[in-house]
C-alpha cells in the first residue's frame, strides 16, 4: 500500500494559493458571469429580474478581486519565505535576508491590503482608479523581489508568456481596473463594452492560469 507523502511547512504554505483559487475564485467567477448576463438582460428589458442583480454582480466581482489579491500576496510570501528558510546558505547570500528587508516586505504586503481596502471604501471614480492603480503597482513591486519565481521579466522572452506570475499580475490588474471603473460601467455604454472586452481577457487568463499553475505544482 502506498504511503501518504508528508509535506513540509513550506509545501503546505505553497498549497494555500492554489486552494484559494480553486475553492473560491473559479466558482465565484462562474456566478459573476451568470449575474452579469442577467444584469444585461434586465438592462435590455429581456428578462424582468430583480433590481438587486446588478448589485450582486458587482459584489461578486469585488469578492473575486479581493481573493485574487490575497492569493497573490500569499504566493509571493511563500516564494520569499522559501528562499530565506529552505535554500542553502550559499544561495541565501544572493538574496540577503535581513530584519530590515523582512520589515519592509511585511509593510509592503500590508500596504497592498490597505490600498485595496481604500479602493473598497471610495465612491468617486478618480479616487477609485487611483487606489486601484496603487494596489497594482505595490503588487508589482512586491513581485519584483529576487526570490519571486517570475520565469522572465521581458515580453520578448518566451518564458515571459509562459509565466504563471505575469499571468496572475495581469489578471489582478484587469480585475482592479473593473473595480475602479464600476460607477462608469453603470453610466456609460462605451465603458460597459470595454468592461465586457476586458473580462473576456480575464476569462482567457483564468484558463491559462489553471494550466500554468498545474504545471508549476507538477514541477
Amino acid at each position: 500500500m502506498l504511503s501518504v507523502p508528508s509535506l513540509s511547512a513550506m509545501q503546505w504554505l505553497g498549497l494555500v494559493h492554489p486552494v484559494l483559487i480553486i475553492l473560491f475564485v473559479y466558482p465565484v467567477v462562474g456566478a459573476t458571469i451568470r449575474l452579469g448576463i442577467l444584469a444585461r438582460e434586465r438592462r435590455l428589458e429581456i428578462n424582468p429580474i430583480a433590481p438587486t442583480v446588478p448589485v450582486e454582480h458587482a459584489d461578486h466581482g469585488r469578492w473575486v478581486t479581493a481573493v485574487v489579491i490575497l492569493a497573490s500576496l500569499i504566493a509571493i510570501a511563500h516564494d520569499v519565505a522559501e528562499a530565506w528558510i529552505e535554500r542553502p546558505v550559499a544561495d541565501l547570500a544572493a538574496v540577503s535576508p535581513s530584519l530590515p528587508r523582512l520589515i519592509a516586505f511585511l509593510a509592503a504586503e500590508a500596504g497592498v491590503i490597505a490600498a485595496f481596502v481604500a479602493l473598497l471604501r471610495c465612491r468617486r471614480t478618480a479616487l477609485r482608479l487611483g487606489w486601484a492603480i496603487s494596489t497594482w503597482i505595490m503588487l508589482l513591486l512586491l513581485g519584483s523581489q529576487p526570490e519571486v519565481h517570475r520565469g522572465a521579466d521581458w515580453p520578448w522572452q518566451a518564458a515571459f508568456w509562459q509565466s504563471h506570475y505575469w499571468g496572475g499580475v495581469v489578471l489582478a490588474g484587469l480585475l482592479l481596473l473593473s473595480m475602479g471603473l464600476q460607477a462608469e460601467i453603470d453610466r456609460w455604454p462605451s465603458i460597459r463594452r470595454l468592461h465586457v472586452a476586458l473580462n473576456l481577457v480575464v476569462a482567457l487568463l483564468l484558463a491559462t492560469q489553471a494550466i500554468s499553475g498545474t504545471r508549476n505544482l507538477l514541477i
